[in-house]
């Protein structure tokens, strides 16, 4: 392990990934403009899309990563805009599912052969942007594992 010493703005770490980050964010609302979404409403859709049925807020919220107090202004707007539907189960109210609309299912081909289409001009090779994505992965978890360790440690 490597001794940090930040100096400089452009060795950072933190700083590529947030310059990548913002780029990223503009890319996605260039590619979902003309359907009114947000990158964040997206990758929502994605995993409804892969779940192919109705999920609990809770298990939306762990494979999104976010928490409730993040997830749920989001879907009311997604809900608002005619992507999902939100219901509570009868048994326990505290229990929201959440469903694909039809105007969800009908656009999902459209909705990802637009991100496709964007991605063409993207100088990259399938190799290359699969190394990409997992060395981000194994970046996200050892800053969660850091994270956790930093969080124990830190407790009075």
């Amino acid at each position: 392990m490597f001794e940090h010493k930040p100096d400089h703005l452009e060795d950072e770490l933190c700083f590529s990934i947030y310059t990548a980050q913002r780029f990223y964010n503009r890319f996605y609302t260039e590619a979902l403009k003309q359907f009114g979404l947000t990158y964040a409403q997206y990758i929502t859709l994605l995993v409804l899309w892969e779940a192919d049925d109705k999920m609990i807020i809770r298990d939306l919220g762990l494979r999104l990563k976010l928490d409730t107090g993040t997830l749920t202004p989001l879907l009311k707007r997604m809900e608002k805009d005619g992507w999902i539907t939100r219901t509570r189960t009868k048994e326990d109210g505290r229990k929201v599912f959440i469903e694909l609309t039809a105007k969800a299912r009908e656009l999902e081909p459209k909705i990802k052969n637009q991100v496709t289409t964007c991605f063409a001009s993207f100088n990259m090779t399938e190799a290359e942007y699969q190394q990409a994505v997992e060395f981000v992965k194994v970046l996200s978890k050892k800053l969660e594992d850091n994270n956790k360790l930093l969080l124990n440690t830190t407790r009075f």
